[in-house]
């Protein structure tokens, strides 16, 4: 049995698919766009600013099922340039106060509209929580 994970403080999916869904003590969230909930538009600035936001809204969605960046598992990154991994990576790594994630990232030729990053990730939930 799995339960569906939406909130208003993260942009709603832009296609056939939930912010993230909740499976026994998991938790699977959606590839994150750097999208501004309150406006629905990209975040303005480079990779930075598109890195923060992504991660404001992984934040967000973890948060809205009872968990959060601490309980992350792994961490999918997607750039469409390589050479901003430096950047990215340092935005990321800010986020995480304690031991971060394993993860992997890949160079891609685009993203959905236009985004230079993507991230999606898994994640614990508690088992009160769990489904």
């Amino acid at each position: 049995m799995k339960k569906s994970v939406n909130t208003e403080k993260a942009p709603a999916a832009i296609g056939p698919y939930v912010q993230a869904t909740v499976h026994n003590e998991t938790i699977y969230v959606s590839g994150q766009l750097p999208i501004d909930p309150a406006t629905g538009e990209f975040c303005p600035g480079g990779v930075e600013e598109q890195t923060t936001q992504v991660m404001k809204n992984l934040q967000a969605i973890l948060e809205a099922a009872g968990s959060g960046l601490d309980k992350l598992l792994k961490c999918t990154i997607l750039l469409t340039d390589i050479a901003h991994f430096a950047k990215m990576n340092e935005v990321y790594g800010s986020f995480f106060t304690g031991e971060p994630p394993a993860r992997i990232c890949y160079q891609v030729s685009a993203l959905p509209k236009g985004a230079i990053v993507e991230i999606d990730a898994i994640g614990a939930v508690a088992k009160s929580l769990a489904i």
